[in-house]
């Protein structure tokens, strides 16, 4: 009963848009999370672990095509997997 789950190596840069060329749906199979400046994000869209930036929803903020304006934030970024309940 105590399988080792294989999860595919986390990228140093990931997007969650499935049109970018840094979006992996592999790694999306799995829960992961994004810790910025040592606090937890949830709402990361878009990260660089070796630029060290991510890219979150500038409020309810849209563009033309009705995709979340981003902002991008610099600081300490680091991409993990959260262990399953």
């Amino acid at each position: 009963m105590t399988e080792a789950i294989q999860r595919p190596a986390l990228p140093d840069h990931l997007s969650i848009d499935a049109k970018s060329p840094h979006h992996l749906a592999a790694v999306f199979e799995h829960d992961i999370g994004i810790r910025f400046n040592d606090k937890e994000r949830a709402d990361v869209e878009e990260y660089c672990i070796s630029e060290r930036w991510i890219k979150v929803p500038a409020g309810k903020a849209l563009d033309r095509k009705g995709k979340p304006l981003l902002i991008k934030l610099k600081g300490k970024v680091e991409a993990f997997y959260r262990e399953p309940v």
